[in-house]
């Protein structure tokens, strides 16, 4: 059959009207609403371009998930108290592969928050170009300061009713906020008992001894710092070799992202939790960092403590207040807002490159991209952590574990070939130097076309 032709006025009534029956079919989540309006904005010109897109409904069916999974996890703590909390699994869409995507254990987590992670992450898995969907899952339970014992059976009631959704060809769950090493290995362990499978490839972010890829918990981190070094080789014909960074967050991102940038001879001089920031003019000592939030999960001012003369804690402000070349926001969604940005084009940043989820507002967004900042938005910047799980699933498939060096080798040829297509993605639809329209079109056409070929589902 045919295709009418798009003109661009169409597309964008098409798509504003979209929009507001979106946001009307899904009242109360400012989170996913941002998250499709951000896409949204960028595709008129390739429904334009390519009217096949606008014939089967298909935005429409990708902006809804799959399926939306909502469960009672209840539990008890230490003291004999029967606690309940609220799980969540979004499947948004599988038609590059089986569902990807983390596992949240925080208090803001509600079904707007995953709606809006998994829809990031249906177009992060597909610039990955591994072959794996779209998905994001976790609960309103908080990790913080409870005891092992209470982690774990929270854990073991949140995987016994998961595990009826999930598989290795159906969904794969991996880690994200409040969920590392010792949630996962929970998780895994009430899988493999339910079940009675080694299904190796079910859970990705495990321990390297039983069937875990090394460079997985330094993957997001470390990705994200080759986005940004590949934005300034490009943009600005520099490396990163002197620059100063500015970093938020203090967890898993945040540290690697910090490792990395030193390692690669710049100079990252700050960290951040709820409770304020640490700026460091010799630059963050990740080891001490590392000691401090990972190992004595203690705050920041401990490590100001700890670290001398040369750092100081700053309670409540923002990492955006200090002077630098690189942000790099690691923390968790619209932390760096329209005021944060001026700041930074005030003082002269060159590039920002998304760590965490939506991390940036759409005001602070357009500010930089008007000022000429490189910006590197999420689902480009930070697909290195579902990268290395999806290489993870790989070696789980064929019983083998790569080296490290292997492992990094792949990261950075996939990071490089992000940049590479959102670049070209971008110069493409007449937006030079984009990654924000880069990475949309670029993810969306590669979906889009599966979807096409495997009819109207």
């Amino acid at each position: 059959m045919a295709t009418r032709p798009v003109t661009k006025q169409s597309a964008l009534s098409t798509l504003e009207h979209l929009r507001a029956e979106i946001e009307q079919r899904n009242p109360a989540q400012p989170e996913f609403h941002q998250a499709v309006h951000e896409v949204l904005e960028t595709l008129a010109p390739v429904l334009e371009a390519r009217p096949e897109y606008a014939e089967p409904g298909l935005v429409e069916r990708l902006c809804e998930p799959e399926r939306q999974i909502i469960f009672r996890v209840p539990w008890t703590d230490d003291h004999g108290h029967v606690r309940v909390n609220r799980g969540f699994r979004v499947e948004f869409n599988s038609a590059l592969g089986p569902y990807k995507g983390g596992l949240r254990f925080h208090p803001t987590v509600n079904l707007g928050v995953i709606k809006f992670l998994g829809f990031e992450q249906v177009f992060k898995n597909a610039l990955t170009g591994l072959g794996i969907g779209g998905g994001k899952g976790g609960s309103d339970f908080d990790p913080h300061g409870r005891s092992d014992a209470e982690v774990m059976r929270f854990c073991q009631s949140f995987m016994t009713e998961l595990q009826r959704h999930i598989g290795e060809h159906t969904d794969v769950p991996a880690g994200d906020i409040g969920v590392g090493g010792r949630e996962i290995g929970y998780l895994f362990g009430q899988y493999r008992r339910i079940t009675n499978r080694w299904e190796a490839g079910v859970l990705t972010g495990k321990g390297p001894l039983w069937g875990g890829s090394l460079i997985r918990p330094e993957a997001t981190g470390y990705g994200n710092v080759l986005f940004a070094a590949a934005m300034l080789r490009r943009r600005r014909g520099e490396d990163l070799e002197g620059q100063t960074a500015v970093v938020s967050g203090s967890g898993n991102v945040a540290i690697y992202t910090i490792e990395k940038l030193t390692a690669l001879g710049a100079n990252p001089v700050t960290c951040s939790d709820s409770s304020g920031y640490v700026i460091d003019d010799k630059g963050i000592d990740v080891e001490l960092l590392k000691q401090v939030k990972e190992v004595e999960r203690g705050r920041v001012d401990l490590y100001a403590e700890r670290r001398g003369a040369s750092a100081r804690f700053v309670p409540g402000g923002r990492v955006w207040d200090v002077p630098a070349d690189l942000a790099l926001p690691s923390a968790t969604q619209n932390e760096l807002d329209e005021d944060a940005a001026a700041t930074l084009i005030r003082n002269g940043v060159k590039a920002v490159s998304e760590g965490a989820n939506m991390p940036t507002t759409p005001e602070a967004v357009d500010a930089l991209r008007q000022a000429g900042v490189a910006f590197g938005p999420g689902k480009a910047a930070n697909a290195g952590g579902v990268a290395v799980s999806a290489l993870e699933m790989a070696q789980n498939h064929a019983r083998t574990t790569w080296t490290a060096a292997r492992v990094e080798e792949e990261l950075s040829g996939i990071m490089n070939a992000i940049h590479t297509t959102c670049d070209e993605t971008a110069e493409r639809y007449g937006a030079p130097g984009d990654y924000v329209t880069g990475a949309n079109i670029a993810g969306f056409e590669r979906v889009a076309d599966a979807m096409l070929a495997q009819g109207v589902i």
